[in-house]
């Protein structure tokens, strides 16, 4: 099943696609005149050159590209960053070079990985106690190393 989304693409990239059959996120690529070069420890917006119009009571993840992060050492900060329904604006990717050396973008580039999802709203029942659990108030690797 798939849901109709509209989309406005300023780039000259193709629109986002799955790289697999079974893929979860579609890649976004990076809009930019030539190429940026991100020095270590360094963050950038990087446009996209896409505006998006999410149905209501959906949302898009901006998630990072694990082939990036273990060739690169680059990631994505905010992650996942949450793509409101109502957001009109173009989608910029928060990166930065957690390598050691520098890292070149070049525009084309994929960058990141867009997940849509359905999105429940809640309503808050007040109450003056919660139900206990084995676990209870245990966090933060309560739970064991292995």
């Amino acid at each position: 099943m798939s849901i109709a989304v509209k989309i406005i693409n300023t780039s000259s990239n193709p629109l986002p696609t799955y790289a697999t059959e079974g893929s979860s996120g579609l890649d976004l690529r990076a809009n930019l005149q030539g190429t940026m070069v991100l020095k270590p420890m360094e963050r950038q917006m990087i446009p996209t050159g896409l505006f998006i119009e999410l149905p209501q009571g959906f949302e898009a993840q901006v998630r990072p590209r694990s082939g990036l992060a273990i060739k690169q050492g680059l990631t994505c900060l905010n992650t996942p960053g949450t793509i409101d329904s109502d957001y009109r604006g173009e989608i910029k990717i928060l990166l930065i070079n957690l390598s050691g050396e520098l890292q070149v973008i070049q525009h084309g580039d994929r960058i990141a990985q867009l997940v849509v999802q359905k999105i429940e709203k809640i309503s808050w029942h007040q109450v003056e106690i919660l139900s206990e659990t084995s676990r209870s108030e245990g966090g933060f690797g309560s739970t064991g190393k292995n």
